[in-house]
């Protein structure tokens, strides 16, 4: 391969990695997390009276008295069957404002209802915790502040940017791939160590961020997908198709819902398809209309599912009749399983815990490859000034992009351990949990890249790094605050979902904790033309005292 070529891959390697990689970093570490979800949901959710306090043979009775005192409830509502932290009572169901946008949940109000000693229902608006959602709309507009759609347009550029700094470096490793592969030389040239393990991670983890690429390009534009299928393939008639016309002559009475079938009537009727199907929740829509339906959702860990609540099969709750498979594991077309694939190895929604443990490194894996980018960028700077005097002065541009890198990407790993660990302390103080989830991430966020930039790189990074250990040791102490002084606020879940989120903590909490010291150790002994070392910054500002170009050198090294 010709060294121009090289040179012009690795280029567009370079700029189309500088310009995705930060927001590429928050999307990758919040995802890493997003991969538990659940367990995350289980850890920050409060005491209540839970799933088990209605058996499930008393869910008719639940349902039908229920609806009688609160008929809104009737639109939907959810019947749960898992009995585990996240889940407040038996019957749980969602309102949300007229006209209300799918994708905008800030002022949903959320209810659950149980069953008093005397039978009657007891029905309560319910302030859980969404942190994990939080997390997960970080992960799909790169930590933009909006879950709209502009925001997922956004994301998809960075991944169509993305997909291209994939190809292109893989066509620059090429030419060194089978000497290079495995290779990585410790030793004093930390350059060519962060370049090895950018190298190694990149190639061996190729086929994840391959599908990771495409896959959100897909879900930031699929409406537009969509519209166009709409126009070319459906002439317009999309919605037509999919909706049903309501039989014409007056409308038919409202239906009985104390003639529907149990709940562990249609739970028996669904897993008899399948012995692998593990039931989670029924969705109940409008059931005391003509089209009343309900989607029983399982889980199926021998194959692919479409989301993390795994897939559906839609019954008449009346009849027990199975109306569609076309979202049920291991029940659908091969068109079907296709399309649900996509979401399935995006989502990792396939091979149980196994895989799951391999996404979230394979998460992280990624989140440093981003990360390493961006310092082999700032490292690389000097290389071309080197050689014209015994100091070299790092440019403007390169003090810029080593704040942003250390306040964006160590700001993000603060922020969502911070969020998270307040969501124990901050349930019934405050009105709106959400908001607080959001400016408490934000706060912390936008505190760490303004510090980046006052201080500089080199200054603010072994700060940033303790601060981000000490927000993420926070979570394990907040558990253990709940197990010895339970009076002051939090509480300490002992499910070993709950137990794992406080084991990661710790373990991320040390390893930020070992990466400060290290990065301090860097920032005093390190080259003097580092933009990481503090050398650096007050040789430069020697430099320039001495030179009588103070002001601009003062500007660089700060």
């Amino acid at each position: 391969m010709r060294a121009d070529v090289i040179r012009l891959y690795k280029t567009v390697h370079t700029w189309t990695g500088i310009v995705a990689g930060m927001a590429l970093f928050i999307a990758f570490y919040a995802g890493a997390l997003t991969v538990f979800k659940e367990p995350i949901a289980r850890w920050v959710a409060a005491p209540s009276p839970g799933a088990a306090a209605v058996p499930l043979d008393e869910a008719p009775q639940l349902i039908a008295r229920t609806l009688a005192a609160h008929p809104a409830a009737a639109k939907s509502f959810q019947i749960h069957l898992l009995e585990t932290e996240h889940v407040p009572a038996r019957m749980g169901w969602t309102e949300r404002p007229q006209g209300g946008d799918d994708h905008d949940r800030s002022n949903d109000r959320h209810y659950l209802a149980t069953l008093q000693a005397d039978g009657a229902p007891l029905i309560e608006e319910t302030k859980q915790s969404r942190v994990a959602e939080f997390i997960d709309v970080l992960h799909r507009v790169v930590g933009l502040p909006f879950d709209n759609d502009p925001s997922r347009w956004v994301m998809g550029v960075i991944s169509a940017l993305y997909a291209v700094a994939l190809v292109s470096g893989v066509i620059v490793l090429l030419p060194t791939l089978v000497k290079d592969f495995f290779a990585l030389r410790l030793g004093r040239n930390l350059k060519r160590m962060w370049l090895d393990a950018h190298n190694v991670i990149g190639i061996v983890s190729l086929p994840f961020h391959v599908i990771m690429a495409l896959s959100a390009a897909v879900f930031a534009f699929h409406d537009g997908i969509y519209a166009v299928q709409d126009t070319v393939l459906y002439q317009g008639q999309w919605e037509r198709l999919w909706s049903r016309t309501p039989p014409k002559g007056p409308p038919p009475p409202p239906r009985d819902v104390n003639t529907m079938l149990p709940p562990a009537e249609l739970v028996a009727r669904v897993q008899a398809l399948s012995p692998t199907l593990v039931p989670v929740a029924l969705d109940y829509v409008q059931p005391t209309t003509p089209r009343a339906a309900v989607r029983v959702w399982v889980r199926d860990a021998t194959t692919v599912q479409r989301s993390v609540n795994g897939g559906f099969a839609l019954l008449d709750p009346y009849t027990g009749q199975v109306r569609s498979t076309e979202y049920l594991p291991g029940r659908q077309t091969a068109a079907d399983a296709t399309i649900v694939s996509f979401f399935s190895l995006h989502f990792a929604t396939f091979g149980g815990t196994p895989v799951q443990w391999m996404y979230f490194l394979l998460g992280l894996a990624g989140a440093f490859l981003f990360y390493s980018g961006n310092l082999l960028w700032v490292e690389s700077r000097r290389k071309a000034d080197r050689g014209r005097g015994a100091l070299v002065v790092q440019k403007r541009s390169t003090f810029l992009m080593a704040a942003a890198t250390v306040g964006v990407c160590i700001g993000c790993v603060a922020g969502i351990s911070a969020t998270l660990a307040a969501g124990k302390w901050l349930h019934g103080r405050v009105q709106d949990l959400d908001a607080w989830h959001m400016g408490v991430y934000y706060a912390v966020f936008l505190g760490a890249v303004g510090w980046a930039f006052a201080r500089g790189a080199a200054r603010a990074a072994p700060a940033l790094l303790w601060a981000a250990a000490l927000c993420t040791a926070a979570i394990p102490l907040t558990t253990l605050a709940g197990w010895l002084l339970p009076g002051i606020g939090p509480w300490a879940h002992g499910s070993a979902a709950a137990l794992g989120v406080d084991a990661v903590a710790l373990a991320g909490a040390l390893g930020l904790a070992w990466m400060a010291r290290a990065t301090a150790r860097r920032v005093r002994q390190g080259s003097v033309d580092s933009v990481w070392s503090l050398s650096a910054a007050r040789g430069a500002e020697a430099s320039a005292s001495s030179s009588g170009a103070q002001e601009p050198a003062a500007g660089a090294a700060r």
